[in-house]
């Protein structure tokens, strides 16, 4: 069974085709700048050299005809036919709180999703457009959604409602969703196995952390609270996100410094965490290299990260009454031992001993805890990927 991953976002789309008898992935690549001139496509068949095709797409569809085109191609391609394609399974970011599990996507199901835009207008339009292109282009293959915010549905009531009158929630629906959910539950699993543990036992935090970044309180192998909420806005401070703020400033700003509603959000959205903090980069190994050189901003920009990080672990191990396992996980979480170390530092009180010499590795599985740390502290390499095709082949047999 050979399953086709697709991760759509505005004017790009990741996608990667694996292997389910082995979990292997055959082939992968990204196609950029659709609907904008200068598109390419870059495209990598496993044991093959890697190629970038330049050619116009005018819109998703165009993109996924490449893609699909270059997977079948003689020369660089990794199947004989389209007809080896399985199924195919979306990323889709936001889906609300219709949906706590991944699903075959139905006319009903698409509709919904669509309801969902209102709340998710950067990430569910494109994620759409990924779905109607390959319905259009492979009719007869199953289709499934997995939802960014599905492993948060579990989430009880006290944890997602926020402190307005409830009418807003009852009629807007607005309370925290939390996303990140396929990369919280695909390493919180991971850590159980790691570990020799069944995940049931186990309360675990979970730090995503990337140029957005996000932290999950697990369980007993289910979501309990996460920093994100309504948006991908709430939470930790980002590579240009700000995180949690006094929602007064917002009135503040447009006020003082006469900004409209969306050009605070975008201030806030595309302006601010590390970037706005630091002046130098959204990039946390710009900021890291900066800091190194005696930039007093990029340091303070550090160490707010670092802070925050460690606030939410020490919160949600106050909230689940324990804790056993940190896990660090995404683009920073995997490749920085400083931020590692940095968000563990002040934990020991919890039992947490960090390993300098075990701590000293990039990408890889590893414990970086010392043998007797009471909380043993994780390095796992996301693989969303995998985790949607895992999903996809349940639900599209």
């Amino acid at each position: 069974m050979k399953i086709l991953v697709v991760n759509c976002g505005s004017s790009s789309l990741k996608y990667q085709l694996i292997n389910m008898e082995n979990e292997e992935v055959i082939a992968k690549g990204l196609a950029e700048r659709i609907g904008i001139e200068g598109s390419v496509v870059k495209h990598e068949t496993i044991g093959k050299e890697k190629v970038v095709i330049e050619q116009e797409m005018k819109d998703h569809k165009a993109a996924i005809q490449i893609v699909l085109d270059a997977l079948v191609d003689s020369n660089h391609g990794a199947i004989q036919s389209m007809d080896e394609i399985s199924a195919v399974g979306h990323r889709v970011v936001h889906g609300g709180e219709e949906f706590t599990d991944s699903v075959l996507i139905t006319d009903a199901v698409k509709k919904a999703l669509e309801k969902c835009s209102d709340i998710a207008p950067l990430h569910n339009p494109p994620n759409l457009m990924g779905i109607y292109a390959c319905e259009e282009i492979l009719p007869n293959v199953p289709m499934v959604a997995v939802f960014d915010t599905a492993f948060h549905q579990t989430m009880p009531s006290d944890s997602y409602m926020y402190a307005l009158p409830y009418e807003l929630y009852e009629k807007h629906r607005i309370r925290r969703y939390g996303f990140h959910g396929t990369s919280h539950k695909y390493v919180s699993q991971k850590a159980a196995e790691m570990i020799g543990k069944p995940i049931e036992e186990l309360k675990i935090i979970t730090c995503h952390l990337g140029n957005g970044a996000s932290i999950t309180a697990v369980d007993g192998g289910v979501s309990v609270d996460t920093s994100m909420g309504f948006t991908p806005l709430e939470g930790l401070a980002m590579g240009t996100r700000c995180g949690d703020i006094d929602p007064a400033i917002i009135t503040f700003l447009m006020e003082k410094e006469n900004l409209s509603g969306s050009q605070v959000n975008e201030l806030m959205n595309k302006k601010s965490g590390v970037l706005g903090i630091s002046g130098v980069s959204s990039d946390f190994r710009d900021i890291e290299d900066a800091a190194a050189k005696g930039n007093e901003r990029a340091q303070l920009a550090l160490n707010v990260y670092h802070k925050k990080v460690k606030k939410y672990i020490g919160s949600y191990a106050a909230e689940m009454g324990g804790l056993d396992v940190i896990v660090f996980t995404a683009g920073l979480g995997e490749n920085s031992p400083e931020t590692r170390k940095e968000a563990c530092k002040g934990l020991e009180f919890l039992g947490v001993k960090i390993d300098d010499e075990k701590n000293n590795v990039r990408g890889k599985e590893r414990i970086v805890s010392t043998d007797d740390s009471k909380v043993k502290v994780l390095l796992i390499p996301t693989n969303e990927e995998l985790a949607i095709a895992r999903e996809t082949k349940v639900i599209a047999k």
